[in-house]
């Protein structure tokens, strides 16, 4: 069988949101079964060494992949999600982004003190939006035990923002 190139399957859409960005839209290789199964894939081989009991991920991109990872794992999913946006008692972590701020919350019972976590998000910039994840996690007594990315954008450091924690990505665009 041949390998799938995942890179193939991303769009860059320049200026979106906003001017000077360069948006990664993953929507083709979503659509594309074989490319979708060769990303959960390949990012399951890299975190079943890592003994994970969980994997949160933000909203909406990073629920894509995910909930997948966490199936393939055989790991519980932990939804990250703006404020207001679940139903039970919520614990919060702020975050800069590349073009503004934000907010995430979690379950202030999600996550199992002592749980083994795998941080994930479709895409790495700048690192806001992980780090946000990796404190949440801690906030509430798991281990980030690595961050995996489908995507990370080398040029932005963020991988440098994220340390000590290890990260993983399946296709890194520019160099650190």
């Amino acid at each position: 069988m041949t390998e799938v190139d995942l890179r193939s399957f991303i769009r860059d859409i320049p200026d979106f949101p906003e001017p000077g960005i360069v948006f990664r839209d993953i929507t083709p290789l979503l659509a594309d079964a074989a490319a979708l199964d060769a990303a959960v894939s390949r990012l399951a081989d890299i975190a079943r060494p890592l003994g994970v009991d969980m994997v949160i991920a933000a909203e909406a991109r990073g629920f894509l992949l995910g909930a997948a990872l966490a199936r393939e794992l055989g790991a519980g999913f932990v939804l990250a999600r703006k404020p207001g946006k679940l139903p039970h008692t919520t614990t919060s972590a702020e975050y800069a982004l590349e073009y503004g701020t934000d907010t995430l919350e979690v379950h202030t019972d999600a996550i199992t003190p002592g749980s083994r976590v795998l941080v994930h998000d479709d895409l790495l910039a700048t690192g806001g939006t992980a780090g946000a994840l990796c404190a949440l996690t801690e906030q509430l007594g798991g281990e980030v035990v690595a961050c995996g990315f489908l995507i990370e954008l080398g040029f932005l450091a963020g991988r440098a923002a994220l340390a000590p924690h290890p990260v993983h990505a399946l296709i890194v665009d520019g160099a650190e």
